[in-house]
């Protein structure tokens, strides 16, 4: 299997990215394709003494900047990496790209030149989020600020067929996000998505609230990419302000230095389960193609590991499962449309 990686996108970039997929190809059945400037790329792979390993480099001249206008950025950098790397794809010479550059850039670009798949309005970002029972799935992450109840329809069934190959589960519980667990809570949107859910083939639970999000009882979290990302920054935030604070305590004092080393196993295991870097990415589900994308602060072992799940997700062929879920239930896709408009 043959996986391209943008050398040159997130805040670490170049020298993370090239280390990160040196580690990929030394643990993992496959070959890597290093998208970038050529001569940067290639210095970084001599620092490594990576000469003899299953790596080439197609060169890609320009850069997308992280804070660039994705828009722009489509229009006026031909030749970017992420523009080079997703031509990879289309072309069929990669089975998938994995970035850890500017998200709006990477979504963009493969959903232009990739096209979504027949029956999907709207391609999700799916996080995986860590919780007592497990991984839960939560979609849209951050792609789609404004959805309709269709949109969250696709998110619930493409979301329960990519929770299956994260948990093994056969039926995850799919559930939407909303202000209450009682039917009819929230707005015409949640409302209206939850009705279409309930009639899928999916195993939809209903409604439950933020609270649930990290109990593990709910496999598939459904929401719009407005209260996605908010989710999912507030999390790390807090994931972050958790690890200052335990430090803080553990390194003022002998006694919590005395302390820290009899709960360090603990600690070490805790902090293994809530690193994203253990993840490594999130696919953008219901595109012709498979596109991870990787946390713009990712480093080798984040990228490595996006290399692992871009290869999982091809090998088990998940975008076909995806279309066979969709045309299962195209008449709801269907009945959605006459719906009456809703409020975003």
């Amino acid at each position: 299997m043959k996986i391209a990686v943008d050398a040159m996108g997130g805040d670490y970039a170049p020298s993370a990215i090239v280390e990160g997929a040196v580690q990929a190809v030394r643990e993992l059945d496959c070959k890597i394709v290093l998208v970038g400037i050529k001569d940067v790329v290639q210095a970084e792979l001599e620092k490594l003494g990576a000469k003899n390993l299953p790596i080439e480099i197609v060169h890609a001249s320009e850069t997308v900047e992280m804070d660039e206008s994705p828009s722009l950025a489509y229009r006026k950098k031909k030749d970017s990496s992420v523009m080079v790397g997703v031509e990879l794809v289309k072309t069929g010479a990669v089975d998938a790209f994995v970035s850890a550059g500017n998200t709006g850039a990477v979504m963009a670009t493969a959903l232009l030149k990739l096209r979504p798949m027949p029956g999907v309005t709207r391609a999700p970002i799916a996080v995986q989020l860590p919780t007592s029972k497990g991984r839960s799935v939560l979609l849209d992450a951050g792609a789609n600020i404004d959805c309709k109840a269709r949109n969250l329809l696709e998110f619930g069934i493409m979301g329960s067929i990519y929770s299956s190959f994260v948990s093994g589960k056969e039926s995850p519980v799919v559930a939407t996000l909303s202000i209450g667990e009682e039917e009819g809570k929230g707005n015409d949107v949640i409302r209206d998505a939850a009705s279409l859910l309930k009639k899928s083939s999916i195993n939809f639970l209903g409604n439950v609230e933020a609270k649930a999000v990290y109990k593990g009882d709910v496999d598939v979290i459904v929401c719009d990419g407005f209260v996605g990302n908010i989710t999912l920054k507030v999390s790390e935030s807090l994931a972050e302000m958790i690890s200052k604070e335990l430090r803080g305590i553990f390194e003022n004092s002998l006694r919590g230095k005395l302390g820290y080393l009899l709960v360090r196993p603990f600690l070490d295991k805790f902090k293994k389960t809530v690193d994203h870097s253990e993840v490594g990415g999130a696919p953008l589900l219901g595109i012709n193609g498979t596109v991870i994308i990787s946390h713009g602060s990712s480093k080798a072992k984040s990228i490595k590991n996006a290399v692992m799940q871009a290869q999982k997700y091809t090998q088990m062929d998940i975008n076909t499962k995806i279309r066979q879920g969709l045309e299962k239930n195209a008449a709801l896709r269907d009945e959605s449309e006459h719906q009456k408009p809703e409020q975003s």
